[in-house]
């Protein structure tokens, strides 16, 4: 059988493939697996404690009930937060005294999705073999608690949502001595697209508190609304309107805001790639950035790899995947990495991407270095890109046909240190991404084509 645990969690269609009794299953074995209390005469001893979060989507409701149902059955006591974005409940997790924190979201996925994915003590996502753990043990019988071993449901989104975002304000405006809190955005004037998602209320009020003046869209969540035609996956509204307004530059969160991607005052995309690189030269001059190297994945644009190798900053490269970023983070005690698609860790201040916080300190540094967005990212620019899918090919056989590896050996021959491919199997579909970067994106076309051709050839189904 296919792993039900995919690279973030379990995702699918919720109340088709992500059912009320798969919820209470998962929150039954994930007492089982990540409870650290022992036990007397079968019952659990001391409380044991969960945090459950969620974003917009109108699945939540159910889900959050039946997995908060499912862990206190198992004898935990549950604090559903309500709509938080993920990184919240992971950072929650990882100042609260509880065992685990769960959130249930499918990101930027489109409304129908809904996933589940488990935070372990101190807020990191869990490893594989716990999560197989739990997967073993879904659905068993065992000798659950009774009587005062059962645990608790309480409900506190406010007190829940007000600890998060006095922790993000404090990342760039820490209190002062008299108990006053700076205002380093004053003056500011930008656009937060929120997506319709779990940052609707978190991301504009922190924003404000740092000083900023914010035009809000997309902040008026129905249940339905999700990603629709707005956040970090459509961000045509939010560069119209931050052209509009005169703003100096927009921000833009997915469904459960631990991604963020910005606009500059012309409207221009600034990617994931190019935040990472304006907040790893920061880092680096003030002394912050560890080993003077940012984490990065195998996806990010040699563009912002040779940038920042001309600013003495070294690049370590991962599998695609925020999860994999991090475990390199934590290996080489690295303080900051992401992915292009805007997942930016920032290891002194959070345990996973948070896309509030890469706002906050992205909107920090545009004031604190007198630059503009735009000429910020002019700092960093990118190669052009291009990418093709080439589907039903058997996807394992792409890193040893020996026709493929001498074409790709072929490509790279010619562009030099001027660009790269990379050849990369889906994890989910017989296809394989065949991507060139080069000088120009003429050049870039001709290559990327020439590769997906003998791909298609040498490993058709």
């Amino acid at each position: 059988m296919p792993k039900m645990f995919g690279t973030d969690g379990v995702r699918g269609l919720a109340n088709r493939d992500l059912t009320a009794r798969l919820a209470l299953d998962l929150g039954d074995a994930a007492v089982r697996v990540l409870g650290d209390a022992g036990t007397k005469d079968n019952q659990p001893e001391g409380r044991r404690r969960a945090l459950v979060g969620r974003d917009t989507r109108v699945s939540g409701d159910f889900l959050a009930s039946a997995l908060s149902a499912g862990m206190s059955a198992g004898g935990f006591d549950v604090i559903d937060a309500g709509i938080i974005p993920t990184p919240g409940v992971a950072y929650l997790t990882s100042v609260l005294n509880v065992e685990m924190g769960a959130v249930i979201s499918a990101s930027h996925n489109p409304m129908p999705d809904n996933g589940i994915k488990f935070f372990a003590r101190g807020g990191f996502k869990l490893p594989d073999q716990k999560e197989d753990e739990i997967e073993a043990v879904l659905g068993e019988d065992w000798e659950r608690p009774t009587g005062a071993g059962v645990g608790r449901v309480s409900h506190d989104q406010t007190t829940a949502t007000n600890l998060y975002i006095d922790h993000l304000v404090s990342t760039i405006a820490p209190l002062n001595d008299d108990k006053t809190q700076p205002k380093p955005l004053k003056g500011l004037k930008i656009v937060a697209d929120c997506a319709n998602g779990a940052t609707s209320v978190v991301a504009p009020e922190a924003l404000r508190r740092a000083g900023a003046d914010v035009i809000v869209i997309n902040a008026s969540p129905d249940g339905y609304n999700i990603n629709k035609n707005a956040g970090s996956t459509h961000p045509e509204q939010l560069q119209a309107m931050v052209k509009a307004t005169d703003a100096v530059m927009g921000v833009a969160f997915d469904g459960d805001a631990d991604r963020c991607l910005a606009v500059d005052e012309d409207g221009n995309m600034v990617n994931g790639d190019q935040i990472m690189g304006i907040l790893a030269r920061a880092k680096q001059r003030e002394g912050k950035l560890a080993h003077d190297t940012l984490v990065v994945t195998v996806m990010s644009n040699l563009g912002l790899k040779l940038a920042l190798k001309d600013m003495g900053i070294k690049t370590v490269e991962t599998s695609v995947g925020d999860r994999y970023v991090l475990e390199e983070m934590l290996k080489g005690g690295y303080t900051l990495g992401g992915e292009q698609s805007g997942h930016v860790i920032n290891r002194e201040f959070a345990t996973t991407g948070d896309g509030t916080l890469t706002a906050l300190t992205l909107c920090n540094e545009v004031v604190k270095s007198g630059k503009s967005l735009k000429e910020l990212a002019a700092d960093f620019p990118q190669l052009p890109q291009t990418l093709i899918n080439v589907p039903n090919v058997d996807k394992k056989a792409a890193a040893t046909n020996k026709r493929i590896q001498a074409a790709v050996a072929h490509e790279e021959e010619l562009l030099g240190d001027s660009g790269r491919v990379l050849l990369r199997p889906s994890g989910t579909e017989p296809l394989v991404r065949v991507m060139a970067e080069a000088a120009t994106q003429a050049y870039a076309d001709e290559v990327c084509t020439r590769l997906a051709k003998i791909v298609a050839e040498e490993l058709a189904l």
